[in-house]
């Protein structure tokens, strides 16, 4: 059974970093597509950003673009989501995903399992 863990959320202020990482079992890590997604009270779940199983193709949300970075290690069955210039907006519990496909998806259907997601609380 696939098992995925969310860790290195928290609380920073605006303009700090954060590092999430999201550490994955139960099956083949590298043959698969990873993404990030997030969600804030009273809103839906949004995408964030995502890799192929390679890593060598990536996508990310206009909002996170140019502060975020997503990248993985097939060796260590780990994703990471590098946080740079943290924004109040990006308040939300981030959940890691893993894809049924190998290629990259913004579409929260193509994911198939999902973490427990960890809380990024940004203050002003």
């Amino acid at each position: 059974q696939v098992k995925l863990v969310e860790s290195g959320g928290g609380l920073v202020q605006a303009g700090g970093s954060l590092r999430l990482v999201c550490t994955a079992s139960g099956r083949t890590f590298s043959g698969y597509a990873m993404g990030w997604f997030r969600q804030a009270p009273g809103n839906q779940r949004e995408f964030v950003a995502a890799s192929s199983w390679s890593g060598r193709s990536t996508g990310y949300a206009d909002s996170v673009k140019g502060r975020f970075t997503i990248s993985r290690d097939n060796a260590k069955n780990t994703l990471d989501l590098q946080m740079n210039s943290l924004k109040p907006e990006d308040t939300a519990v981030y959940y890691c995903a893993d894809s049924s496909r190998s290629y990259y998806s913004d579409n929260y259907a193509d994911y198939t399992y999902w973490g427990q997601g960890t809380q990024v609380t940004v203050s002003s």
